[in-house]
């Protein structure tokens, strides 16, 4: 005779789990910068990896200080992102069970063909103390993203730190990469963008690249994998899954050359298998 509690055992676990704040879902949930999106690279690799393996992915795109959040709530399974820093943190506190370099590009000042601060072509924090000091219009993600991230760093290499709130030339649009270098090319102003979304919006913009070299300029592509452990309906196996097969020699392959037909160039750089 079957107990009288048994049936409420699973709803009961369910709702154990919802309280934790971990969702039970049925796909894998990829939480991944803007640009990944921005520039179609995941529309070009994901129906290969679907139908390979057989696993479902939703993409949501968000910042990569949005994208750790999500994280640390259970609410993705595995992130794409682009904040060194920030994402040493996440796994140090044990959210994250594996961190694994997968593609690069660079980052670019860019700005009006008129350059109105006499930027162009000097070392990034030179362009932009000259940006500061002549109060030419800038335009910051202001959203806490790995571009936005990155281009905090600078100013404070710069030893400056603009702010929204007193500083009248600069301005933070709350926005993605795409629609920041909208808003930056309808009010002529500079900003930095990731190189491949640039390569994919270019024609569409009149804002040309000003400070383009250097090693603080570098943009290196992560996966992370969310702990099981912090939530335990977190897709690992899946998650794992999905990192070995963009690692493999053919997702490498892929992903380096995404771009080259449209464009006449490749967006991104694979790093090879971990």
């Amino acid at each position: 005779m079957q107990k009288f509690w048994q049936p409420v055992l699973l709803p009961l676990f369910l709702f154990l789990l919802s309280a934790s704040g971990c969702q039970i879902r049925s796909e894998l949930i990829l939480a991944t910068t803007t640009s990944v999106v921005d520039t179609g690279l995941m529309d070009f690799l994901l129906p290969k990896f679907e139908s390979q393996s057989g696993i479902s992915v939703k993409v949501i795109a968000a910042g990569t200080g949005e994208a750790l959040t999500m994280g640390r709530k259970g609410d993705a399974d595995v992130l794409i992102v682009h904040a060194p820093e920030e994402e040493n943190s996440f796994i140090k506190q044990g959210y994250g069970e594996q961190r694994t370099e997968l593609m690069r590009n660079d980052f670019l000042l860019i700005g009006p063909q008129t350059d109105p601060a006499e930027a162009k072509g000097l070392e990034i924090t030179a362009a932009l103390e000259k940006i500061a000091r002549s109060k030419s219009l800038f335009i910051s993600r202001g959203d806490r993203s790995g571009t936005h991230l990155k281009e905090q760093a600078l100013w404070e290499k710069a030893g400056l730190s603009p702010d929204p709130a007193s500083d009248a030339w600069y301005f933070a649009s709350g926005q993605g990469m795409a629609e920041t270098a909208r808003i930056a090319e309808e009010k002529q102003a500079y900003t930095i963008i990731d190189s491949a979304t640039y390569t994919v919006l270019k024609k569409t913009l009149t804002l040309v690249p000003i400070s383009v070299q250097g090693a603080d300029l570098k943009n290196v592509y992560s996966v992370i994998i969310v702990s099981e452990e912090k939530c335990p309906r977190v897709h690992e196996k899946e998650a794992r899954a999905f990192l070995s097969w963009l690692t493999s020699p053919e997702a490498q392959k892929m992903i380096e050359a995404f771009g080259s037909s449209t464009y006449g160039e490749h967006l991104f750089t694979p790093l090879g298998a971990p």
